[in-house]
């Protein structure tokens, strides 16, 4: 267990906040209970560090009301405001900000009480084995890397023992491969922390690895609260499904309903004419227009049609396109008039020799396939 260095009331971080300036208005309220990881995903300018720094009381709301561990900080109507060394919340943000002319044990201890009591060294000590980083407590920032300083700012961050901690973007200035190294030894350390955290991210795959529940935001208001995996994954609302990126968004009709199978077969209706797609069974009857969304990961390319696959979705379409999309490559594929886009590594792309005007095969399961709401778009 991570050692503390004075308990903490063990509540949440919940609220309600009003904040405008300008044109822009944040409205918004959340709830994340201590031992969870609640991610704010949404584009830029949508109001996720605005949010951070309210509750951090770095920006004074025009009205409503926020708690961090079970007490009340602000409060409009009650004249409540504590100022932000009060509040007990950690706040790291993408630069870290950690003091250079410190080593990597003073930063630790710059938020403690008496730095050079023994409890306080002894703090430090147990922070430092917490967060693997042993040997470097005499180096400064500049002398160790990228993942060692996220590592470091983070166990200063704790080191007071706050009561909520707020992370704005804490993977951006690592690479790919050091980013997905350290969000378990992150997911692990806050899980220990027991607090409750609130994460701003751009990323999918770290909202869904890191968060017990995600909220996404747009223009100042959440659209949706709920599990990573379903509302990152399988948005059943077109603003969403557009928001989180889903590359493919059919228009589409329903020819049929197997209930046996659990599934439906839609099909296009004018462009793209000739589609046709078993996706899993929901409320639309036949001849109902819906919206069918696929990612662009869960289709796989494939170079003649395969033979005794699960999949119940095999297209054949002609290469209209490819593109560098960082870790790997978008295909663009023209299928009975409709563009579906599918994601593939560098070596598949060199492998198979994709090209434009290649015919391939698009396959995929029915269940990669989910319906999306178009009248709460």
């Amino acid at each position: 267990m991570m050692p503390q260095a004075a308990a903490s009331p063990a509540g949440p971080a919940r609220g309600w906040v009003s904040y405008r300036v300008g044109e822009f208005c944040l409205e918004t309220e959340w709830e994340v209970l201590p031992g969870q990881i609640m991610a704010l995903f949404g584009p830029s300018g949508a109001g996720k560090t605005t949010l951070l720094r309210a509750i951090a009381g770095l920006l004074r709301p025009q009205d409503g009301h926020i708690e961090v561990g079970g007490r009340v900080v602000f409060d409009r109507a009650q004249n409540i405001w504590e100022p932000p060394h009060q509040r007990r919340v950690g706040f790291l943000t993408q630069q870290y900000h950690l003091f250079p002319h410190l080593t990597v044990a003073g930063n630790i201890a710059y938020g403690l009480p008496r730095r050079n009591s023994r409890e306080t060294r002894a703090r430090v000590q147990e922070l430092v084995a917490s967060f693997h980083l042993e040997g470097l407590e005499s180096r400064r920032p500049n002398e160790i890397s990228a993942g060692q300083q996220q590592r470091a700012a983070l166990a200063r961050a704790l080191a007071p023992d706050p009561a909520a901690l707020l992370l704005d973007e804490p993977f951006t200035s690592l690479d790919t491969e050091l980013r997905r190294a350290l969000r378990r030894e992150l997911r692990d350390s806050l899980a220990r922390a027991n607090i409750p955290v609130i994460m701003v991210s751009h990323d999918i795959e770290e909202a869904v690895s890191i968060g017990d529940l995600v909220q996404v935001i747009s223009d100042g208001k959440p659209q949706i609260t709920g599990n990573p995996l379903q509302v990152l994954g399988q948005p059943g609302q077109g603003r969403v499904a557009r928001l989180v990126g889903v590359e493919n968004l059919l228009k589409l009709r329903v020819a049929s309903r197997h209930t046996r199978d659990g599934t439906m077969v839609c099909v296009g209706d004018g462009l793209p004419a000739g589609l046709q797609l078993e996706v899993p069974l929901g409320d639309p009857e036949p001849g109902d227009a819906v919206t069918v969304g696929i990612r662009a990961s869960d289709i796989i390319l494939a170079d003649a049609e395969p033979k005794g696959s699960s999949a119940r979705n095999r297209l054949s379409g002609i290469v209209s396109g490819v593109e560098l999309r960082p870790p790997g490559y978008e295909v663009t594929l023209s299928c009975h008039g409709a563009d579906l886009k599918c994601h593939i590594t560098g070596t598949s792309l060199n492998e198979m020799g994709i090209r434009p005007g290649m015919n391939l095969w698009a396959v995929f399961k029915a269940s990669s396939c989910f319906l999306v709401q178009d009248d709460l778009s």
